[in-house]
């Protein structure tokens, strides 16, 4: 199955918080650094009007041909990780005014059975946001060894100790796993017990995309690189989902806020907006959480 060229439906979170909060001007420039299919990004930009002087990144080769649309208007397009887009524009002393990072899977991605990271359809063990990167869900399923995917399903799924063990012995004994839906049905059989709104994959697959992508990794090396890119007075919004990523946002803001008369930024919302309560209408927007700051 190919991949389709058109754009795909899709609803950014916190969309309405996000302008509010934000508050983007006309003229302003702007750096979207996870822009996935620009629904945060169109709008945006609708409003400051500068697409000249805004940057939009994404690592998925997919999602940064789909944001052809605003290419056309003059924005640029850098298909690669938000750290090295960091890195790069730091080094040509760049700045912004707007910058937001969405640390979010995609709809279009989670929906794509060919991607590999959803469990309810079947697909290839993939899992790669960049597709040019070697390692995939399928290599780790199939031949990492029992401690190491116990590490990864514990820590970067927060799965319990003793379902993990069985989720793990599971997998060793049915290998080779060769699709997704092969994966979470080896792993619904390990579950004791009724389920309901949560599958008992979750995750399992939280875990091997985390692991693909190293997810965590780039948030850490990326949060203190992001001020160095903001002009005075300009805004950073970071949007977390899972408890591993917003607890690292969480702490690089706190540490921040913390440093008093020498701090560089300011809290935008003093307290977190919350998308289980702010954006009802937007299921997968449940865990998300929102935080902006300014820089002095």
């Amino acid at each position: 199955m190919s991949i389709k060229d058109n754009p795909p439906h899709h609803i950014p979170v916190l969309l309405d918080k996000v302008i509010e909060t934000m508050n983007p001007k006309r003229g302003e420039s702007y750096l979207d650094l996870t822009a996935g299919y620009g629904g945060h990004a169109s709008k945006i930009l609708n409003i400051t009007g500068n697409y000249l002087e805004s940057i939009l990144v994404d690592r998925d080769e997919y999602a940064a041909k789909n944001l052809a649309f605003l290419k056309e208007k003059g924005a640029t397009i850098l298909n690669t990780d938000f750290y090295h887009a960091c890195c790069e524009l730091i080094d040509k002393k760049i700045k912004f005014d707007l910058i937001l990072i969405d640390l979010g899977v995609s709809s279009p991605q989670l929906d794509q059975p060919e991607r590999g990271f959803s469990f309810t359809k079947s697909g290839p063990l993939d899992m790669r946001m960049d597709r040019r990167q070697e390692l995939s869900a399928d290599y780790i399923v199939n031949h990492y060894k029992e401690q190491d995917l116990l590490e990864i399903i514990t820590k970067y799924g927060e799965e319990k100790l003793g379902f993990a063990k069985r989720i793990v012995k599971a997998i060793i004994k049915n290998r080779p796993i060769k699709d997704t839906k092969e994966l979470a049905d080896v792993i619904l059989k390990e579950h004791v017990g009724k389920w309901s709104k949560t599958h008992p994959a979750t995750r399992t697959f939280q875990a091997l995309r985390i692991e693909v992508n190293q997810e965590l990794a780039q948030i850490e090396m990326t949060l203190p690189l992001l001020k160095e890119l903001l002009n005075s007075g300009g805004r950073l919004g970071i949007i977390s989902f899972h408890s591993l990523e917003d607890r690292l946002v969480k702490k690089y803001f706190k540490s921040e806020f913390d440093a008093g008369l020498e701090a560089d930024l300011i809290p935008v919302n003093k307290k977190v907006i919350d998308g289980a309560t702010e954006d009802v209408y937007h299921p997968r927007s449940r865990s998300a959480k929102l935080r902006v700051a300014m820089k002095k």
